[in-house]
């Protein structure tokens, strides 16, 4: 904005200088020239600061002086009279953020971080596993703990494990070469104590392709490559599930599968495709299409079909024809295909168990970049606790893209050395699946038959480590109210924790889950005595 008071005689004297060919302005009439003299001194320094700032800033003081002192006393107040009001307090200054956040408050989550705390709240699942760690069953120190059904960990064979680590842990530690030179052995602690590939060492991957092709039969091959290690099973589901899908779209799940927890930081969505009893818990290709129709129809994308084999939690066997089917579905839709075989090595029945590794080598024309395995060692080789996972896939792109996310959920390096040292004991892993299987098929069947005493059947698994048992017949109500309740009454009144069916997507009330290797064979009367607490009144009350 440019004033009018730029006619003033240096702005005239300036314009004649230049020969400015426009007249000067003509002063207006009502001196509005002169209105900024103080301020016009200031500019060109002919004592405008005293007259326009100083002076009068003096004689306002001075008034405001002689009024204080000239002020007339306030009149006393009449007898009986209401005292004067007291002088107002001052107000005191406090600083802004202390009116905005109460002191001593948390900062609060963020919006995703409230959904992974709030994200197992109403699952029986995750309450079960709660209750059970609060009051652990014990034959000895605490008999009348909770006998954990919940829990999919193998306790059969940890003495196995324990015998090996007694006798080659320290060995397997320092690589063998303990009695080495100085050179030799400094070698051996940088490898261990300095950073290694995040996607997991050479070594761990060819051990552990050597005992994948051994689980399956040598009846299919491994590529190290094609390997990414992560510290878990479950992080190998998420990181691959970041590589293939982005935040609102959707997995294709066969139901009833394991209530898992890799939707929670991804923002995929699991869709269950339900499959029934009549068909003993088959996946149907057919239903399949109704889903991924209906997904699209709510304009949800899906990105892949995941499934389990041997299934989490009926124990069932994907048949090659299936298998062929599904291989069929994903090529036609575009979509990606994850397997989960993480109870490969844990078979018992007489089904036999066929990897996607097999069948997808089987296939002429068909890309195999769509197909993805996921793998470890809590299971097959009762190490939980060690954090053993693995993605494998025939995509290169999403290797390279797993191993770089890899790095937020990698493998120690002394527990990778100490598991490339336990695989490579050829005659430890031998001995260790004989014993093992012959263990799970033995524990089987005990646990079966202490569930027929109380008038529950087991649906027909042929691995893993569940006993998939209907107790419809002991539900008040069908319905997944009344599923609910006979599952807060086995854990109340029985002191048994299982499963529920609605935790793994089951659309059929009243089947459980029951992970039988979690105990040992004096166990079974107890677990026998304790059901019937809850199966007994139920046939009273009838």
């Amino acid at each position: 904005m440019r004033d009018d008071d730029d006619s003033d005689g240096l702005t005239a004297s300036r314009r004649k200088s230049s020969k400015d060919p426009r007249p000067p302005p003509r002063p207006r009439a009502d001196g509005g020239m002169r209105i900024v003299v103080p301020l016009q001194g200031v500019v060109q320094g002919r004592g405008g600061l005293v007259l326009g700032s100083l002076i009068p800033c003096a004689l306002f003081y001075f008034l405001q002086l002689y009024i204080k002192r000239n002020r007339p006393p306030a009149p006393e107040a009449a007898p009986g009279s209401p005292p004067p009001p007291p002088a107002a307090t001052p107000i005191q200054r406090s600083h802004s953020r202390g009116l905005l956040t109460p002191r001593n408050a948390l900062p609060s989550l963020s919006a995703r971080g409230a959904v992974v705390r709030s994200g197992d709240e109403d699952s029986l699942y995750y309450a079960g596993l709660r209750r059970s760690a609060d009051d652990p069953y014990h034959p000895v120190s605490n008999p009348d703990g909770i006998i954990n059904l919940g829990l999919a960990e193998n306790h059969l064979s940890l003495d196995l494990v324990g015998r090996w680590m007694e006798d080659h842990a320290a060995a397997a530690m320092l690589d063998g070469i303990a009695g080495a030179g100085e050179d030799a052995r400094d070698l051996t602690i940088r490898g261990l104590a300095t950073y290694q590939p995040y996607d997991g060492i050479l070594a761990l991957k060819m051990a552990l392709a050597g005992f994948m092709r051994q689980i399956m039969h040598e009846s299919v091959s491994f590529d190290p490559s094609q390997m990414v290690i992560t510290s878990g099973a479950t992080p190998a589901m998420e990181i691959l599930s970041f590589c293939i899908a982005d935040p609102g779209n959707a997995f294709l799940v066969p139901s009833p599968y394991y209530p898992g927890d890799i939707k929670w930081r991804t923002g995929i969505e699991l869709i269950p495709v339900p499959c029934r009893s009549t068909d003993n818990f088959n996946i149907s290709i057919t239903a399949l299409e109704i889903a991924y129709k209906q997904a699209k129809k709510r304009g949800v994308r899906v990105r892949g079909v995941l499934i389990s084999n041997p299934s989490n939690p009926t124990g069932g066997i994907v048949p090659r024809e299936t298998l062929h089917d599904l291989l069929e579905f994903v090529a036609e839709k575009n979509i990606h295909f994850i397997c989960d075989e993480i109870f490969a090595g844990s078979m018992y029945g007489s089904d036999k168990f066929v990897s996607v590794a097999e069948v997808v080598d089987e296939l002429e024309d068909f890309d195999k970049g769509r197909v993805h395995i996921i793998y470890g060692l809590s299971k097959d080789l009762s190490l939980a606790g060690f954090r053993v996972g693995v993605i494998y896939s025939y995509n290169e792109n999403i290797v390279s893209a797993a191993a770089k996310i890899a790095r937020f959920s990698s493998m120690s390096t002394p527990t990778q050395r100490l598991v490339v040292s336990m695989l490579s004991d050829q005659k430890f892993i031998s001995e260790y699946l004989r014993v093992n299987r012959e263990r799970l098929q033995k524990m089987y069947h005990l646990f079966a038959d202490a569930m027929k005493q109380v008038g529950i059947e087991c649906f027909k698994s042929s691995g893993g480590f569940y006993c998939w048992a209907d107790m419809s017949r002991y539900i008040r109500s069908y319905s997944e109210k009344g599923e609910r309740k006979l599952w807060d009454r086995l854990l109340e009144e029985a002191k048994v924790n299982v499963t529920p069916g609605s935790s793994c997507h089951c659309i059929e009330p009243g089947w459980f889950r029951c992970c039988f290797t979690a105990l040992g064979e004096k166990d079974i009367p107890v677990l026998v005595e304790r059901l019937r607490r809850v199966t007994d009144s139920h046939r009273s009350n009838s």
